[in-house]
This record gives C-alpha cells, structure tokens and sequence, in this order.
C-alpha cells in the first residue's frame, strides 16, 4: 500500500475511522485501557445481519511492527495479527485470523471448510482493500 508505516499505523488504531473499512463494521460499545497498546480492550456492535458483539483485547503490540488481539464473537474465539512492514514509500500490511467456533457438531469440519473459512478469508481481504483505499485518499488529501 502507499504510505508510511507510520501513516498506515495511525489509521489503522484509530476507532473513529474503523465504519470506513471493518467489514459489518457498526459502532463501538466501550473501549477500555490506552488503544492500541497491550491490555487495551475493545467491545464494538456489528450492522445487522452481521457478527453481533464483538470484543478485542490487545495481547501483544509494538510500535510500526503491529498488533495482537484476542477476539471473540458470537459465532468464535481466536487470534487476530496485524503487521506492518515499511518500505521505501509503501507500507506492506498483513492481516492473519485464527479461529475456533464456539459451537460444533459433526457437519462443522465441511462447514467451516467450505463456508465460514472462505467467508472469514474474503471479509480479511475487503477490510485490506478497504483500508488501502483509505490510506490512499487521506494521502491524497495531505
């Protein structure tokens, strides 16, 4: 993506700029503790139809490097990374989910194969090329 790694940082933790590429994105409930930094915590509501209520904990953060967080939904538990790799006048910005569902029977390893995989895989990639055309305009507008 274009950018600083800086830039792509600022963005990226900045919970008033999270409806423009969080896919389902709805509002946040209460973020608790200094975002982005470990402890931190986040509980945010999704739009209807989407993921409900979603809470976030920082586990892990280092400055131009990224972030770990706990997640949890109504639907799985898991690890969200997001890293940062600056390069000369663009930023590299990898984003890596894994999951366990909450709930199972002998139909969730097909499921979860065929279904949720790909439909965690393709909102992951919605939210990069959300936040790339974010990064974008607002390097457009400086």
């Amino acid at each position: 993506m274009p950018g600083l790694a800086s830039e792509a940082e600022a963005l990226w933790y900045d919970p008033l700029r999270w409806p423009a590429w969080i896919d389902g994105f709805g509002h946040v409930v209460k973020l608790e503790g200094e975002w982005p930094v470990q402890g931190a915590r986040v509980v945010w509501d999704s739009k209807p139809g989407g993921r409900g209520r979603v809470a976030e904990r920082v586990t892990a953060y280092e400055a131009r490097a990224g972030q770990t967080l706990a997640v949890e939904d109504e639907q799985l538990t898991g690890t969200q990374r997001v890293t940062f790799a600056p390069g000369q006048d663009e930023v590299e910005v990898a984003l890596e989910l894994t999951y366990e569902l909450k709930s199972s029977n002998v139909f969730t390893p097909l499921t979860d194969a065929l279904f949720i995989r790909r439909a965690l895989r393709d909102s992951l990639r919605r939210n990069l090329t959300r936040f790339a055309r974010e990064l974008r305009a607002d390097r457009e507008l400086a």
